[in-house]
């Protein structure tokens, strides 16, 4: 780690936190999300992440940017961080799924403010460097598997919450399934390497579903197996 990355850790997650409180309050007409969440803000001042990017990015750790974490991944941005974790309304009971491990990075911010994490990912490698990687942060409240994210993880289904880090071109129905009642699931709808809509699907306590549009996104695609 560099040495004025160690030396001031808290001061630059302050100064990111900043900047995505006032990006929050931007585009709150579109999201609906006035402010940044004080549960959402202690989350993300919680997690350190630097642990999440790799050395030869570490300058770039409290950017507001997406970065790159191999296998043609990225750690997204931490204003979507943000922005996600807030519209999936957490609650401190609450078990939630995340398609995508990526580098653990939201994982363990969820890992922060909910129950339990069930979080999946497609490449072994990112998956196995994510779940040590929380293991030494003494994170013990996310578990992490290999799998097709679409198809959900149906054994501990269904969840009060659901994210999905990865771009799907429609909804999977899976995961439309194994959301709770009254539960959320927030995901970029939209072919990959166009800009996607990222999108809030609400099932009311009838079973009822409801989407809404939120924001223009980017994200990597997610991969699924052929039906």
């Amino acid at each position: 780690m560099a040495d004025w990355l160690a030396a001031a850790p808290e001061t630059l997650r302050q100064a990111l936190l900043e900047q995505i409180a006032a990006e929050i309050r931007e585009t709150s007409a579109a999201t609906g999300c006035y402010e940044l969440s004080e549960t959402v803000r202690q989350a993300l001042m919680a997690v350190p992440r630097h642990r999440f990017v790799s050395d030869e990015r570490q300058e770039w750790a409290y950017a507001n940017i997406p970065l790159p974490i191999g296998r043609g991944q990225t750690i997204s941005q931490p204003f979507i961080v943000a922005l996600m974790t807030g519209l999936l309304l957490p609650d401190p009971a609450a078990t939630v799924l995340e398609i995508g491990t990526g580098s653990g990075y939201q994982a363990a911010v969820l890992a922060r403010l909910v129950r339990q994490v069930y979080s999946i990912e497609r490449i072994p490698e990112l998956a196995r460097t994510a779940a040590q990687r929380l293991r030494d942060m003494n994170i013990d409240n996310v578990a992490i598997r290999v799998g097709d994210g679409g198809q959900g993880w149906k054994e501990h289904a269904p969840f009060d919450g659901i994210m999905v880090t990865a771009a799907a071109p429609n909804i999977p129905p899976a995961l439309v399934q194994q959301l709770k009642p009254g539960g959320r699931l927030v995901i970029p709808v939209g072919e990959p390497g166009r800009t996607q809509d990222l999108q809030v699907i609400h099932k009311d306590g009838q079973g009822a579903v409801f989407s809404r549009s939120v924001l223009p996104v980017v994200f990597v695609p997610l991969i699924q197996n052929p039906e």
